[in-house]
């Protein structure tokens, strides 16, 4: 044995983290004591300080087995009504609220009542178990689902309510509780298994001591090679003899009645002889009815539910298709059905698939299980109609020829005359299947003897060469008709084959240019409506049971429906419609998954579960595979666009702090000074010292103002809360206001305005244009040299007008330009007003960019410093009314 095999075997064998234990207590029949041995085992625990909670215990009103639940908690059952009955089930989610270490569930394979989170009592304790806690059960052999025909069989009794194999496979232990088949009966004549009248009709019906017998062996068989499965664990684990991989078992199918019974037999088998197995159903084109479909996909879903991997396959002949497959896949066994009264009506001509596999499947084992199958069903009307309609065309088709023909015979040899027939049988079964070609075929083989053949109107062939004329055109009929119907057959399955290709294709190709979670969800729910005909929607969970749909409008969900959502988001498991859990609603739910984690759900609209074919439904699943890789990749870039943003964020908060730490701080201590200074020295000061103080802490309060002026601007501006009241403004009376609020500032410099004569009004927000104008003003002071020269110039055309503000000093190089207007930018050269918080200009781009207008930089004053452009367009101007003479 290998060391990556026997770490595999170590792996396995070490219990998972966070999950619990499966004890199963496994009985022939009811009342062999299965319930009793539970208890107890639990009241050991109990006694050993764990917590216990009974979550459900059926004790049949048996005194012995009501004494054994004393001590031990009960969780209270919740009650459905279901069409006006009540009934308990056990409480799931109660259980999972309180915790318990262990949980005693009785009857695994109960049905719950509709309404119930799950179909099935044993998906209740796979979920108990994944919630992290220990759980003791009960099961019969009976209701083991690869068993379920061997029951029937030997008790004549259908059991309804059934467990897959693998979940007593993913039991830690099994424990085989038996009881001698006379025993049994003794306790069911003392009614201690049922009251007297149905221990009467137990015994006569199901409990006779042969059919007890034989539920006895097989439980023991089932315990036997759960030991045996143990057993060949431990060796492996030890590294002793333990066995290779011995290749794979594959179960051919097809749509007939012997298919269920046929995988259960190659679970049982695969279970004993420990081999994967596949079931293989190979589509040849052929049409199928209703009732025929059905049995396929009831076969292929109890397949999927005992653990086996179920194929699709093309192709035209069956036998080779198995074959090949089976190489590919290195199988050893290959598994198909033979009945036990088959019929031979095609045998000479065509062997039956088995006799096929025999004769080519050299170096394979071929195993032939025969059944007696039921009576088969009556095919419905709609197949009837179809098949009257194929052979009605095959009489028209020959009933045209036979016209054509007769035309024809005048200018034409006989030879010839039998092309047109020829003809005929293509187009048949070109248009339908075999059947009505080998019928169009026969009606054209006699048509062509009784009309053209002498002696004519009649079928006695008159010469030797005739004959054989005839017997070539029957065999080149059959031939052609059959190797047309063949094309037909292949062309389908190719077209299906195609079109589920070119939908993943397509699906793959608008997923991979789609940027975001919307735009995956769009693609993939647009794609799957084309490919399936079917309503798809892909949601994201915000919350516990607050969800956002994407690529399509939110639908109008049900409790059920909602709560299987929630049940497939949280255990990466499907749910809804045609799975068992919560299966009443519309809805089927698949969860997309990455990185170990649920991304979100697919959910499809199946409005009649009945005829939603099983290869809809794995093509469905094929999809969802690269849309789960999609939504995970569009997640991730969101999950780092938002990490830099947040990056970003905290990158100009740092700056803004720092910034507004310094500038806010230069003030406040200048003018604390000045007021500290009046208030110690008092009228002891000179009254132009006074005066000189006081307009200090004005120019600093001013200064002031305008950095809370700037921050709450820029606020309003990244939040979009900034609102334009617009007027009709002259521009003079900006420019005439911004220069009155920076007197002191503009004190050292020579200012110019430039105004034009009659200059157009602006419909602008005036105390925006004028925080702008002021902006760049005090930026100009800032790098200006003292006595330099400041010049404000306004100008228009046409479209827009302009502020143009230009000074003297030191300019602003070009490959900075762009940079002056972003937030926080501030540059140390010739800047007489200390460092600034940058802001100044952005905002400024903001207040003119959110009425249309742009901001440039361009040179200076006589090619010397920085001029900025303040641009805002015109709109038409209003008519302004004449002074009455």
């Amino acid at each position: 044995m290998s060391d990556a095999q026997r770490a595999d075997a170590l792996l396995l064998d070490s219990p998972r983290e966070g999950r619990g234990q499966l004890k199963v207590f496994l009985g022939a029949a009811p009342g062999v004591g299965k319930t009793y041995a539970m208890l107890q085992a639990a009241q050991r625990q109990r006694q050993l300080g764990r917590d216990v909670r009974i979550g459900i215990v059926e004790t049949h009103g048996r005194a012995e087995t009501e004494a054994m639940r004393v001590g031990l908690v009960e969780q209270p059952m919740v009650r459905r009504d279901h069409r006006g009955v009540a009934l308990q089930e056990m409480d799931l989610d109660g259980l999972l609220n309180v915790r318990p270490q262990l949980v005693l569930v009785d009857e695994l394979a109960h049905s719950n009542a509709p309404g119930s989170r799950h179909a099935k009592r044993w998906q209740d304790v796979l979920e108990l178990l994944d919630a992290g806690l220990d759980v003791y059960t009960t099961v019969n052999v009976q209701h083991l689902e690869s068993l379920n025909d061997q029951v029937r069989a030997i008790t004549g009794v259908q059991v309804r309510e059934t467990v897959p194999d693998w979940v007593l496979q993913e039991a830690d232990d099994i424990l085989l509780i038996d009881l001698p088949p006379r025993e049994l009966l003794e306790r069911l004549r003392e009614g201690k298994v049922y009251v007297p009248e149905q221990a009467r009709a137990a015994i006569d019906a199901f409990f006779s001591q042969t059919n007890l017998t034989a539920l006895r062996e097989l439980a023991m068989q089932t315990a036997a090679a759960r030991v045996d499965a143990d057993l060949h664990r431990r060796h492996r684990l030890l590294g002793q003899a333990a066995p290779a991989v011995r290749g794979r078992l594959l179960v051919g199918i097809a749509g007939n009645a012997e298919a269920e019974g046929l995988v259960r037999h190659a679970a049982r088998v695969a279970e004993r002889r420990h081999l994967p197995w596949s079931v293989v159903h190979v589509d040849t084109g052929t049409s199928r009815n209703e009732a025929q479909l059905a049995r396929l996909q009831t076969a292929q879903a109890l397949a999927e539910r005992l653990g086996a991997e179920v194929v699709e396959l093309r192709g035209e002949r069956v036998a080779r298709t198995l074959l090949d497959h089976a190489a590919a896949r290195r199988a050893s066994v290959l598994l198909v059905g033979g009945r036990g009264r088959a019929r031979r009506r095609w045998a000479i001509w065509q062997p039956s698939v088995a006799e096929q596999l025999i004769r080519a499947g050299c170096g394979l084992e071929i195993s032939v299980l025969a059944q007696t199958p039921p009576d088969e069903p009556v095919r419905s009307p709609s197949r009837k109609a179809w098949n009257r309609r194929d052979y009605l065309l095959a009489v028209l088709a020959t009933g045209g020829a036979t016209a054509i023909a007769l035309l024809l015979s005048r200018f034409l040899a006989l030879p010839n005359i039998s092309l047109v027939f020829l003809a005929a049988v293509l187009v048949v079964a070109v248009r339908s299947s075999l059947g009505p070609a080998l019928a169009c075929a026969g009606l054209s083989f006699l048509l062509y003897d009784f009309l053209f053949i002498p002696p004519t109107f009649t079928f006695i062939v008159a010469r030797q060469e005739d004959v054989l004329t005839l017997v070539f055109f029957l065999l080149m009929a059959v031939l052609s008709g059959n190797l047309a119907s063949r094309q037909r057959r292949q062309f389908q399955a190719l077209r299906q084959t195609q079109a589920d290709t070119t939908a993943l294709l397509e699906l793959s190709r608008q997923l991979g240019a789609a940027t975001d979670a919307q735009a995956v969800a769009t693609a993939a729910v647009r794609q799957l409506k084309q490919t399936t005909d079917l309503r798809a929607i892909v949601t994201t969970r915000e919350g516990r049971g607050s969800w956002r749909f994407l690529g399509d409008s939110a639908p109008t969900l049900t409790e059920q429906e909602l709560a299987a959502a929630e049940w497939a988001f949280e255990h990466g498991q499907p749910a809804g419609q045609g799975t068992d859990t919560l299966p009443s609603g519309r809805w089927w739910w698949l969860p997309l998954s990455g990185d170990e984690r649920s991304l979100g759900l697919l959910g499809i609209e199946l409005p009649v579960p009945s005829r939603t074919a099983q290869q809809t439904r794995r093509l469905v699943a094929a999809l969802a595979q690269p849309l789960s890789q999609a939504l995970g990749r569009a997640t991730l870039a969101e999950q780092l666009e938002a990490a830099r943003l947040h990056g970003q964020t905290e990158e100009l908060r740092s700056a803004l702090l720092a910034s507004v730490s310094h500038d806010l701080r230069t003030p406040l201590t200048a003018m604390r000074g000045a007021i500290d200074s009046l208030a110690s020295l008092g009228d002891s000061m000179s009254e132009s010292d006074r005066q000189e103080l006081l307009e200090a802490t004005r120019d600093e309060a001013e200064r002031l103002d305008r950095y809370i002026q700037n921050l709450l601007d820029m606020t309003r501006l990244g939040h979009g809360g900034l609102k334009l009241i617009r007027d009709w403004t002259a521009p003079g009376d900006i420019v005439a206001s911004a220069v009155q609020r920076l007197k002191r500032v503009l004190a050292d410099l020579r200012l110019d305005v430039r105004l034009p004569d009659a200059p157009p009004l602006l419909y602008v927000h005036p105390a925006l244009i004028e925080q702008a104008l002021v902006n760049v003003l005090e930026n100009a002071a800032r790098f200006s040299p003292v006595g330099g020269r400041l010049e404000i110039a306004v100008e228009s055309d046409a479209r827009a007008l302009r502020f143009i503000v230009s000074d003297e000093g030191p300019g602003v190089p070009e490959a900075e330009r762009k940079k002056i207007f972003d937030m926080f930018y501030t540059a140390a050269r010739g800047d007489r007003g200390g460092p600034g918080t940058g802001l100044g200009l952005s905002i400024c781009q903001g207040m003119i960019g959110a009425h249309g207008g742009r901001v440039a930089v361009t040179d200076g004053l006589d090619g010397r410093g920085t001029g900025v452009i303040l641009e805002l367009p015109l709109q038409p101007q209003p008519e302004l009314e004449k002074d009455a003479s």
